[in-house]
């Protein structure tokens, strides 16, 4: 294994001496506004007509290689204080616009759109984006690992949309202070996105390959300044709120007060101070449910505020199944006392990311009171790619009894170690990355060493990847994600497109995808392999059909219902066969649908059908209705007999404008026998200022009992002195 792991490491750097940014010809210059701007939409303000003008945008769908149909201008300019933009999208294709709602960072896919990219370091790897869909609802994200977008990121910005017959015009002003970026650089690196629904293209300033999103900071062009950008100075932000909640259960109810906040303070313009005291995460949006019938933990995502900026750096590191550091550890049931992050770039090189955080015991359940830290390093070199080190470590302090018992439950100490190497090619075809952790506890169990390495190329028409992964049997990671342990891992996909000249079908093929786990004896103990057929037509829907082969030997009893019935005892072999489809309707109907299906074969000879569908509708831009429901049906011989389970989910979101939301969520799980109802009114009354009100209910069915809901009123407030 290790020579294996030694073999795709020297492949990996091989690939990464590409040095040449594609698109360096595109320019665009911007010059400080020679006479005030507002933020109106309509672009008549005098300082407009003395600016350059991104233009003659390139078709990147349907298929890449030529102009768009679509015509789009993008002008930019600047003050003290701000950066301008004015973007015009003329309509060749006549017809209303499409958009879901008002909703702020909007699902790309559904709306007619543009999108802002920008790179202030010039290292193709982060970053900010900024846009809106043709309703006006705003979209802001971080920019991470080259072309992903996080938008859980929030920051400070004002825009304006303003649309009409032949065209729709957006115009906005983000303040320098909002952003990070080094002092004294004339070159940024930058690119400009729309999505046209009605005339089904995309489109990008820059040519950009249709496999990669426009996102793609390696194919970005060059923002040019007259002059450095004004150094933002000292910044500090205050956000303070203020809480007050009633919850109610069974036994009664209790009433809620707090107060806290956080500070943001800019060490450098492009380095940030984030600290916080008694956070609260209550307006957070709550996790959708999902039926469970797999072996392992679930995994959901990062949602709070105070852990996004710069996320990557701490969340990053490893793979979505082998995570050194995972920010939901922190907090789940515990109060968070005081944190503390310095996250963001040290140069142009060097990136750095931070973290203390301190919770509180439990004295019910004998959880100390523990402290989190986390340090991050990132170094870039060659084009793109980047050396990253890591070392996270958890500590117990103040149990509430010391006993033995609360020790192995609850270790004095974890600690993890690691480093890891990231490709990321110039042109974007080839990515892959390979890494090493080290855990430390107080018990041998705790001891142990992970590895992993993977090489993937992707082109117009061709994609594939290798990857190898081993994960020692005595590893840990207390504040990671690492559902699985003792495991050795071999797995590869191939696809290939074919491109048909005209018809509905824009494109179609296969992909074959096969993964082998093995134990620390190369022994093996489950595989899956499945040949999957896609196919994407002109109008954005897709089509897809798949067969499977299931190998499982079981390291561990497992109840393959998940509803607390027999399980079936280690050792045991099962193997099975299934097919489906998938089909997803086109986005620019008001109407839209998608279909998921799965029949086959399940555990001990039985037989599982699971079927999935999503509905929605919308009355744009203000209301979005949808609906989510998932069946399941094992049949396998007795005492687990014939089960069938529903989980239906339902959301209604209403905009009245892009300030003021309400939404709410539905959920019926019946295989854990739950309904919840989550309802959130959201009024941004200032930019990245909000008041919040938030009603849950939680009700747990017979055979189990037990019913809470809660209401919540919180105030925050940006306050930048």
């Amino acid at each position: 294994m290790r020579s294996q792991f030694t073999a795709i490491i020297f492949i990996i750097v091989c690939f990464s001496g590409w040095a040449q940014k594609k698109n360096e010809s595109f320019r665009l210059h911007i010059k400080r506004a020679t006479s005030p701007i507002e933020i109106d939409g309509v672009a008549d303000d005098p300082a407009w007509q003395d600016t350059d003008v991104a233009d003659d945008f390139f078709m990147v769908l349907p298929m890449d290689g030529r102009k768009a149909n679509e015509k789009s201008e993008i002008r930019m300019a600047y003050d003290d204080k701000h950066i301008y933009l004015v973007a015009t999208f003329f309509n060749a294709t006549k017809g209303k616009n499409f958009v879901e709602s008002l909703r702020r960072d909007f699902s790309f896919g559904k709306n007619d759109n543009f999108l802002l990219f920008l790179d202030p370091f010039n290292n193709q790897t982060t970053g900010f984006s900024f846009g809106s869909n043709a309703a006006g609802a705003q979209w802001d994200g971080t920019m991470y690992s080259g072309s992903g977008i996080d938008l859980n990121w929030d920051s400070k910005w004002i825009s304006k949309v303003v649309r009409d017959e032949e065209k729709w015009v957006f115009e906005m002003a983000v303040p320098f202070k909002s952003i990070r970026y080094k002092d004294g650089v004339k070159e940024w690196g930058i690119n400009f996105s729309r999505l046209d629904l009605k005339a089904s293209e995309k489109s990008s300033w820059t040519p950009i390959p249709r496999q990669f999103p426009t996102s793609s900071l390696a194919y970005t062009g060059v923002l040019v300044w007259d002059t450095p950008p004004p150094s933002p100075g000292t910044n500090i932000s205050l956000i303070p709120y203020l809480l007050g909640s009633v919850i109610n259960t069974e036994e009664g109810s209790t009433y809620d007060k707090k107060v806290g906040g956080d500070v943001k303070v800019s060490l450098t313009s492009s380095l940030n101070l984030d600290l916080t005291v008694n956070p609260d995460f209550s307006q957070v949006e709550v996790d959708r449910q999902i039926t469970n019938l797999d072996r392992f933990e679930l995994f959901f995502p990062e949602k709070r505020q105070f852990f996004l900026e710069n996320g990557d750096l701490f969340a990053n590191f490893g793979y979505s199944s082998i995570r050194p550091f995972f920010s939901r550890r922190i907090g789940l049931g515990v109060p968070i006392r005081a944190g503390a992050r310095v996250s963001g770039n040290l140069n142009e090189k060097w990136r750095l990311g931070l973290m203390d955080m301190q919770t509180a015991a439990v004295d019910e359940t004998g959880l100390p009171s523990q402290n989190f830290g986390v340090l991050s390093l990132q170094r870039k070199v060659f084009s793109r790619s980047n050396i990253g080190f890591m070392l996270v470590n958890m500590e117990s302090i103040n149990y509430p009894q010391e006993s033995d018992s609360l020790t192995t439950l609850y270790p004095k100490f974890n600690r993890n170690l690691g480093m890891e190497y990231n490709l990321a090619s110039s042109n974007n075809l080839w990515n892959g990355k390979a890494f090493i952790l080290k855990s430390f506890s107080p018990s041998n169990q705790g001891n142990g060493i992970t590895q992993a390495a993977h090489l993937e190329y992707k082109s117009r028409k061709w994609n594939w990847r290798i990857q190898e992964e081993s994960v020692g049997e005595s590893y840990r990671a207390e504040v990671g994600y690492v559902p699985r342990n003792g495991y050795i891992k071999l797995q590869s996909y191939l696809g290939y497109l074919f491109f048909p000249k005209s018809g509905k079908i824009l494109s179609h093929g296969p992909t074959l995808n096969t993964g082998y786990y093995f134990d620390q004896s190369f022994a093996r103990t489950d595989n899956t392999s499945y040949l999957l057929y896609s196919f994407d037509f002109r109008n954005r829907s897709s089509f897809n059909f798949f067969i499977s082969d299931d190998f499982v030997e079981l390291l561990s009893p497992f109840d393959p219902t998940r509803l607390g019935k027999e399980e079936l005892p280690t050792g045991t072999k099962h193997q099975w066969n299934a097919f489906g489809w998938m089909y997803a309707s086109k986005p620019q109907s008001l109407f839209t649908y998608t279909f998921d299906s799965r029949f086959g074969g399940y555990y001990e000879d039985g037989n599982r059908t699971s079927l999935t569908t999503e509905l929605g509708y919308r009355f744009q831009p203000y209301v979005s209705l949808s609906a989510n429901l998932n069946y399941n049906r094992i049949k396998m011989p007795a005492p687990w007999n014939t089960n069938e389970f529903w989980l239906i989910g339902s959301e209604v979101d209403i905009t009245f404008t892009n300030t003021l939301f309400f939404s709410n969520l539905f959920q019926y799980n019946e295989q854990s026998k739950n309904f919840n109802l989550n309802s959130r009114f959201q009024w941004r009354y200032k930019p990245a200022s909000d008041l919040f009100i938030v009603y849950t209910n939680n009700h747990l069915l017979s055979p189990y009992s037990g019913r809470t809901w809660s209401l919540t009123l919180k105030l925050n407030y940006w306050f930048n002195p």
